[in-house]
């Protein structure tokens, strides 16, 4: 009895050593928590700032400023160039506020998180893959909006990214004597992007490969 009873006393204890701390934790509102959020945001502090933000979130999920600490929290994550966690925090906020007149910059971000992450054309394409259908979605579902400009100037790059991964890819198999597969990706490369300067040479070289596809 004697230890069950001290076994019960200390499980009190620390519940109320637990609650004191989150009580204690508490005391800062919702209008302290957007303060020191923001304060640590535009100072650069951006792991306080995230800190602060979830504070808020969780606390009082629903004060006014929740809906600014969401965003927030996928701000400061995209300036601490982690993307992958900015991403998350980007799509979960169009998926909670789809309506809202933060989306065209939500998706835009998503859309830099990606372009971001660019890497040359002989590496995974997927950055640029995923930002311009980010970008591409952005201009067909919001054009008047002012991230829509800035969302085609990425563009460029990304089709230039994309149109020399094609290229590199296809004349790995063309050196390799793998004509069919380089047809293929040559003739990918015509129809996905014509415009670019890698279809062109990819145009040069579609004759003879074919001819030696055939030959195989």
């Amino acid at each position: 009895m004697k230890k069950l009873f001290l076994f019960f006393t200390i499980v009190l204890l620390l519940s109320g050593c637990a609650l004191f701390e989150t009580s204690h934790e508490m005391e800062k509102n919702a209008g302290e928590l957007v303060s020191e959020g923001s304060s640590a945001f535009v100072s650069g502090d951006y792991k306080t700032a995230v800190k602060a933000y979830t504070d808020l979130k969780d606390w009082y999920p629903f004060s006014k400023y929740a809906i600014l600490a969401e965003l927030k929290i996928a701000d400061s994550h995209y300036h601490l160039e982690e993307y992958d966690e900015a991403i998350i925090a980007y799509e979960e906020f169009e998926r909670m506020h789809p309506k809202n007149e933060a989306i065209p910059y939500v998706v835009y971000r998503i859309g830099l998180c990606w372009f971001n992450q660019l890497d040359t054309i002989d590496r995974d394409h997927t950055p640029a893959k995923n930002s311009l259908t980010q970008f591409n979605r952005l201009i067909e579902q919001y054009p008047e909006s002012e991230y829509a400009q800035k969302a085609k100037e990425n563009i460029k790059k990304c089709v230039t990214n994309l149109s020399g991964h094609e290229l590199y890819v296809a004349n790995f198999y063309y050196k390799t004597k793998k004509y069919k597969a380089a047809l293929k990706r040559y003739e990918y490369l015509v129809e996905t992007y014509p415009d670019s300067k890698e279809s062109k040479e990819a145009l040069n070289k579609i004759p003879k490969c074919r001819a030696l596809a055939n030959k195989n």
